[in-house]
């Protein structure tokens, strides 16, 4: 868990069915509904952040990524006029 201090809220309108799927997953678990959707929310946001900070890539793909990395810059002169003048 991110903290230990529960003081934010969260609030939100779903379906009654949508509702009872939730009672009944948190049920199985044998956890509260705020428990079940703060675990399954938490899990969630990490999974989703993590697929924007890792990626893995195969031997190849590694190698001509390193290569495209190291590859000199190329003159962008459109790019550079439009950072001086911001038009």
């Amino acid at each position: 868990m991110l903290a230990s201090s529960k003081t934010q809220r969260v609030d939100l309108r779903i379906s009654a069915a949508a509702k009872q799927m939730i009672q009944a997953a948190a049920q199985a678990q044998d956890k509260t509904v705020s428990e079940f959707l703060l675990d399954s929310g938490l899990a969630s946001a990490a999974e989703t952040l993590a697929d924007r900070r890792l990626f893995i890539l195969d031997d190849t793909r590694w190698a001509e990524f390193q290569t495209a990395l190291d590859a000199p810059l190329r003159a962008r002169p459109r790019l550079a006029r439009l950072m001086k003048t911001g038009q």
